[in-house]
């Protein structure tokens, strides 16, 4: 019976692990989130889960060894000499989450400029106004420069939710 199970991958080596899996037909799920980057070099989709992938078999026809020694691989994870079977609901509320926060990196991803001044809404620093300074990361995290203790322009980390658009008046 095909389960879903988690697969750890080399470092580094998650596309590979997931080439692989592909050329053998098996199915297979590697959760990624596209990030804005300053470097335009630097990897344009981040591994959800860094050096892990989940792979559909049944592993009475397929057999462990061909999984624990695919090229790229360190092996399934295991608890025991047991591999982890991973629930279909739980791959799906993965799916859904993954597309939630691409949904969310795109709304939030072309409303602010480096520079614009915005109001914080949520969290410690709620009420503050503070200066937009970039996108981070996975885009659902942002820096903002707050301006406390002799106007010294201190940078903070909020969720990108956190912050709106201060109308200038």
């Amino acid at each position: 019976m095909e389960q879903w199970y988690v697969a750890h991958s080399k470092p580094r080596n998650e596309d590979l692990l997931w080439k692989q899996f592909h050329l053998r037909n098996f199915e297979s799920y590697f959760p990624c989130l596209k990030t804005k980057t300053v470097n335009p070099r630097a990897r344009q989709v981040q591994p959800y889960f860094p050096g892990y992938l989940f792979v559909h078999v049944d592993l009475e026809k397929t057999g462990r060894s061909v999984l624990e020694w695919i090229p790229g691989g360190a092996g399934l994870v295991s608890f025991g000499d047991e591999p982890a079977c991973v629930p279909d609901s739980l791959i799906f509320a993965i799916k859904q989450r993954i597309e939630q926060l691409e949904r969310n990196s795109a709304e939030y991803s072309g409303l602010f400029n480096k520079g614009d001044t915005v109001h914080i809404h949520n969290g410690v620093f709620s009420g503050y106004e503070a200066i937009f300074d970039g996108h981070l990361s996975g885009n659902d995290r942002v820096r903002v420069l707050l301006s406390l203790l002799d106007n010294r322009q201190i940078p903070i980390v909020l969720p990108a939710e956190s912050i709106c658009r201060l109308d200038p008046s």
